[in-house]
C-alpha cells in the first residue's frame, strides 16, 4: 500500500488485515496519526518510497491518490513488473462488490454522517463494517468500525468523480455545492456528478437525501425524472415521511430535535444544526439497513439509537474539543468551504453564547479560494476575531491562480471589524498568546497546518498551569 499512512489508507488497511490479507507498505517519515493504527495492526511500513519495498511477494499494489503511477518510482516498479495496481477508490469500489454496500457522499457533512452512522448501527448489533474519513472517538480512535461483513457503509468522495469506482444499494447525499473547483468546470459539473452516482444504484436501490440543500433538491427533482426504479428517502425539515425534521432547539450545550417517524425528542451533545442533518441522514440509512434485515425499529431499539446520538462526541478535526486550558476553551475543526465555516461557527456560538469566539483560519487551494472568495468574505460573520495566513496550496496546483491569504484577508475586512493577518501561522502564536483571555474559544479551521499551533498554544497552557 504506497501512501499508507493516509487516512483513508489506514482505514483500508485494517479492513483488509480484518479479511485476510498480508499487507506492507510505505509513504513519508512524517508521523500522522495513523502511525499509531498501523503499528496496533502489527503491519511493516517503509518510511520513504523506494522501488525495492516491491519485492516478490507483492501481489497487488493499492496506492492513494495523492501519488501518481507515472511518477511514483514504487508504482512505476510495479507497472513495469505488470503487478496489478489499483488506486483507494478503485480498490474501495471492488471491496464495495463483497458486500450489501452503501456509499455517503455530500459537498459536507460525510465523516459526521459516516461516524453517527456506525455508532447508531452498533447500537443496534447489525453486522456492518464502517469506513469514516477520519479518526473516530467512538470507534476506538480509529477510522473503522468492524462489526461483521454483511453490510459496509463507506464515505466516498466526488473529487475526480472517485465515488463513481463504488457499488452501493444505498446512497446517502447529504450537500451539494460548488467545490473542487480545480477539477469541476462549475456547479452544473458538480451537480452532473452526483447525478452518475445516484444512476450506478440499481433497481430497488435507495437515495437518502437532503431536501432542503439547495444543490441535493436539484439531484432530487432530476433523478426521480430519470429513475422511477429506486426509492427516495428524503431527509430535512421540507422532506415528506418519517424523517422529516420538525423541530430543533439548539442552546448552551445541548441540539434537541424532533423527527415525524420517530418518537420523542432525540439529543445531541455536538455543536450545530448541520449536525441534526447529519444525524438524521445516519438515522434514516441505518433505518433503510435494518430494513434490508427485515427487522423493525421497536421501542428498544428506539431508546437504544437515541442514548447512542447523546453519547456521540464526534470525530478528528470535527469539531474536536482539545480541552480548556487558562480558561481557553481549544476546538480544532476540518471546515474548509465557507458553508462548512458559516454552519460551524453558527453552532459554536449557538454552544457556547458567553464564549468570544476567535476563529484561526487557513483557506486550502488557490481555486476554492478565487472561486469561493465572496463567500469566504462573510462566512465568518459568527466570530469576533478572525485570524488568517497565506493559502495552503495543493499538490494538484502549480500557480496561485491571481489570489494569496492578503486578498482574502482584504475582503473579510470589508464584512468583519475585527481581522488580523499573519503570513505563516506560526507567526500568530505570540499574538494569539496575549490575546486569548479567559472564557475565550479558540477554534483552529481548515484543511492546512494551522491546527498545530492550536495544539502548541494549548499545550503551553496546560503546561503553565501546572
Amino acid at each position: 500500500m504506497v501512501g499508507i499512512k493516509g487516512t483513508g489508507m489506514a482505514a483500508l488497511a485494517e479492513i483488509l488485515v480484518d479479511r485476510g490479507a498480508e499487507l506492507s507498505g510505505s509513504d513519508s517519515p512524517e508521523t500522522f496519526y495513523t502511525d499509531r493504527i498501523l503499528q496496533r495492526l502489527g503491519i511493516p511500513y517503509a518510511q520513504s518510497f523506494d522501488p525495492a519495498n516491491i519485492d516478490s511477494e507483492v501481489q497487488l499494489v493499492i496506492h492513494s491518490a495523492a501519488y501518481e503511477r507515472k511518477t511514483n518510482v514504487e508504482l512505476l516498479a510495479a507497472v513495469q513488473r505488470g503487478i496489478p495496481v489499483l488506486s483507494y477508490p478503485e480498490a474501495l469500489g471492488q471491496l464495495s462488490e463483497s458486500s450489501d454496500s452503501s456509499g455517503i457522499s455530500g459537498t459536507h457533512g460525510k465523516t459526521t454522517t459516516a461516524a453517527l452512522s456506525g455508532t447508531i448501527l452498533r447500537a443496534w448489533d447489525l453486522p456492518v463494517t464502517i469506513l469514516a474519513g477520519s479518526e473516530v472517538a467512538g470507534f476506538g480512535e480509529r477510522s473503522t468500525l468492524i462489526l461483521g461483513r454483511r453490510y459496509l457503509v463507506a464515505e466516498t468522495c466526488e473529487y475526480r468523480r472517485h465515488f463513481l469506482y463504488f457499488r452501493p444499494r444505498r446512497i446517502v447525499v447529504t450537500a451539494v455545492e460548488a467545490d473542487h473547483l480545480d477539477y469541476f468546470r462549475d456547479l452544473e459539473d458538480v451537480l452532473e456528478a452526483f447525478l452518475s452516482y445516484c444512476r450506478s444504484l440499481p433497481p430497488e436501490g435507495q437515495l437518502i437525501i437532503n431536501s432542503d440543500d439547495p444543490g441535493a433538491g436539484e439531484v432530487l427533482d432530476r433523478i426521480r425524472r430519470e429513475r422511477r426504479d429506486i426509492r427516495i428517502v428524503a431527509y430535512g425539515r421540507s422532506a415528506e415521511g418519517r424523517f422529516r425534521i420538525t423541530q430543533i432547539d439548539s442552546k448552551a450545550g445541548c441540539t434537541r430535535f424532533c423527527l415525524s417517524g420517530v418518537g420523542g425528542r432525540l439529543l445531541l451533545r455536538y455543536p450545530g444544526i448541520h449536525s441534526v442533518y447529519n444525524a438524521t441522514a445516519a438515522l434514516a440509512l441505518s433505518s433503510c439497513i435494518l430494513e434490508a434485515e427485515g427487522r423493525e425499529l421497536t421501542a428498544e431499539l428506539s431508546a437504544a439509537m437515541a442514548q447512542a446520538l447523546a453519547d456521540f462526541r464526534g470525530s478528528r478535526r470535527r469539531s474536536e474539543i482539545l480541552g480548556t486550558a487558562g480558561g481557553v476553551l481549544f476546538i480544532d475543526d476540518y471546515a474548509h468551504h465557507p458553508t462548512e465555516i458559516s454552519s460551524t461557527l453558527a453552532g459554536l456560538r449557538s454552544f457556547y453564547p458567553q464564549r468570544r469566539i476567535v476563529v484561526d483560519f487557513m483557506s486550502h487551494t488557490y481555486s476554492r479560494t478565487r472561486a469561493l472568495l465572496e463567500d469566504f468574505a462573510t462566512c465568518f460573520q459568527a466570530a469576533d476575531l478572525v485570524v488568517l495566513h497565506r493559502i495552503y496550496a495543493s499538490a494538484r496546483e502549480t500557480s496561485d491562480d491571481g489570489i494569496d491569504g492578503r486578498a482574502l484577508s482584504e475582503e473579510v475586512s470589508r464584512h468583519h471589524p475585527q481581522v488580523v493577518y499573519f503570513e505563516e501561522p506560526v507567526e500568530a502564536v505570540p499574538y494569539l498568546q496575549d490575546t486569548l483571555k479567559p472564557g475565550d474559544l479558540l477554534v483552529t479551521m481548515g484543511a492546512g497546518d494551522n491546527w498545530r499551533i492550536g495544539r502548541e498554544i494549548f499545550e503551553a497552557k496546560v503546561e503553565a498551569a501546572q
